[in-house]
């Protein structure tokens, strides 16, 4: 019985280890998103936008339900899994399996000596699979292409809105994809994804992505559920619930005030199918702070200010919603 017991412990204490190996936390911030990359850009999920003055570079997206090939998985409401997730979970259960019964990987965790060896194996597969991620993530990703000519350049969005400034005329440098581009982040001589057409961006459009931004911060501070899925897509919006469901949990609440835009510039913008998407980098002021639940005291606050990647997406002629944020890398 006792053997039984110390069995199930070092099991327990196993799958604690693993977890750890193989789940790296990312540091969370308050604002929708969470300060990390999440969403779809259609075909272009996997490459980097654009590059513009606002944001030379983006980091790649860490939650999305898209795969390579698909098009318009933003409008999918099911959630995609994370590459290795399936593979790893049944080599561990195998293993741990084994453990309660007895065996192992290699013979079980019948001492002390055979449960470390069967930490060791759940270590080295955890690299073999971080290295295999690494890879496969990468190739995803691919080759960035050359970007289209731009008509304008411009040095914020919404010329009408807070901070707005109007339209810069000249020519955008580097013959990006749109307004206040600069070295398209689709590198020289690769192709573009198949089935792609031009979109035009024009004020009203900027104005949208404008309103879109303070809407947004707006429904995920009051934690409306309901705006938020009308202001975003349904993957988007189910990953703003998730977040406002984990502050519920630790007892907070996120206030958000004041967004006013500062800078911004279009990435790119194109079509697919039935399917207008548009990347905007933008940079913003805003108030944000985290709240006790219970007293309404103040128990942190973020910072006063951040640069992210929004992509849109609509079908022709109808109204623009969220379908990613992308931080700067």
């Amino acid at each position: 019985m006792r053997s039984n017991t110390t069995r199930r412990r070092y099991t327990a204490l196993a799958l604690a280890v693993a977890a750890a190996l193989t789940v790296s936390a990312p540091v969370v911030e308050a604002r929708p998103g969470g300060g990390g990359s999440a969403g779809s850009r259609g075909s272009r999920t996997f490459n980097a936008p654009a590059a513009t003055p606002t944001a030379p570079t983006a980091a790649p997206m860490q939650r999305t339900q898209a795969q390579p090939g698909m098009t318009n998985p933003g409008m999918q409401a099911n959630q995609g899994r994370r590459f290795g997730g399936g593979f790893f979970a049944g080599l561990l259960g195998a293993g741990l399996l084994g453990a309660l019964i007895g065996g192992g990987f290699f013979g079980g965790l019948g001492g002390i000596a055979s449960f470390l060896g069967l930490l060791l194996q759940v270590g080295l597969i955890a690299g073999l699979i971080f290295l295999a991620v690494r890879f496969f993530r990468r190739r995803q990703q691919g080759t960035p292409a050359a970007a289209g000519p731009a008509p304008y350049a411009r040095n914020d969005l919404g010329g009408q809105g807070p901070g707005g400034q109007g339209y810069d005329q000249r020519p955008s440098p580097a013959g990006n994809t749109g307004m206040g581009g600069g070295i398209g982040g689709m590198g020289i001589g690769a192709q573009r994804p198949a089935q792609q057409r031009p979109v035009q961006i024009g004020p009203n459009d900027y104005q949208a992505f404008e309103q879109l931004l303070g809407e947004v911060q707006d429904a995920y501070s009051q934690e409306d559920v309901k705006a938020l899925r009308n202001l975003a897509t349904p993957e988007m919006a189910g990953y703003f619930e998730e977040e406002l469901r984990a502050n519920a949990a630790r007892g907070i609440v996120n206030r958000i005030s004041d967004v006013k835009l500062l800078q911004g510039d279009l990435s790119e913008a194109w079509g697919e199918g039935a399917q207008d998407y548009a990347t905007v980098a933008m940079r913003y002021a805003l108030k944000d702070v985290k709240l006790d639940r219970a007293s309404n005291r103040v128990v942190g606050t973020e910072p006063s200010e951040a640069t992210e990647l929004w992509t849109f997406t609509r079908r022709p002629g109808g109204a623009w919603t969220l379908s990613a944020i992308q931080q700067t890398a």
